[in-house]
């Protein structure tokens, strides 16, 4: 486990790579931070055939780091710069062939650790839509060093639904959902029904009109606020 020898720079924003091995997986992530330090952290999870380094991710980094909050992303199964990324493949299928939900536990736990370690221990939050609930709902609710959560765009459905379905009563801390009224690719119903499976007792859902992808830019904003407000 160790950070890459290359870094870059967003601005006063610090963003520095870094590779883990956890079970045999080669797991690539990125750490952002801003030049006056952060006492808190974010983990952003990307959407399905996207990456770490998205435009909204990099988006979000930079959101979060003007509140002094440290962001983290890592590759999810099959995607990005996994070895076994698969750009063509289906979404399911790289799923699967990258470990699916016990990887995904694994990895960001893994993550975590690692920037734990060299930046010390902090209030830490879930960022991710999509994809980015996928692996964000399995974590939160298996990971107590999450304090807050921002999910949405994900219902019971797709490849770990039974996942989803399982672990949605063991979520404790407060989230944010966001669903999208007119979303094409997740079945709105099931989203509502994600929703209302969550454990935690301080959850709200945000609904606007729209497609999958077409949050609007006030629910960023919110959300960013939302975690602020929860981490401090």
């Amino acid at each position: 486990m160790s950070w890459n020898d290359r870094n870059e720079t967003l601005g006063d924003i610090a963003e520095s790579g870094f590779t883990l091995s956890v079970n045999g997986r080669e797991v690539p992530g990125v750490y952002w931070e801003g030049s006056k330090g952060a006492d808190r952290l974010v983990l952003l999870g990307h959407g399905g055939t996207t990456h770490k380094k998205t435009e909204y991710i990099i988006d979000m980094a930079q959101r979060l780091c003007a509140q002094g909050i440290a962001a983290m992303a890592i590759d999810g199964p099959g995607h990005g710069d996994r070895p076994e990324s698969d750009a063509s493949g289906e979404f399911g299928d790289r799923w699967s062939t990258g470990g699916g939900t016990q990887a995904v536990l694994e990895d960001w736990s893994a993550a975590l650790d690692f920037i734990e370690a060299e930046k010390g221990t902090r209030p830490t939050g879930w960022w991710g839509l999509s994809m980015g609930t996928m692996m964000g709902l399995p974590v939160t609710a298996s990971e107590e060093r999450i304090k807050v959560a921002v999910l949405g765009l994900m219902g019971t459905w797709g490849p770990n639904k039974e996942d989803l379905k399982r672990l949605a009563p063991e979520v404790s801390c407060p989230v944010r959902f966001l669903v999208q009224w007119d979303d094409e690719i997740v079945p709105l119903d099931t989203c509502l029904e994600l929703f209302g499976m969550l454990g935690t007792k301080k959850k709200t859902l945000h609904g606007n009109p729209g497609e999958h992808a077409a949050v609007p830019v006030f629910e960023i904003a919110g959300s960013v606020e939302y975690l602020d407000r929860y981490l401090r």
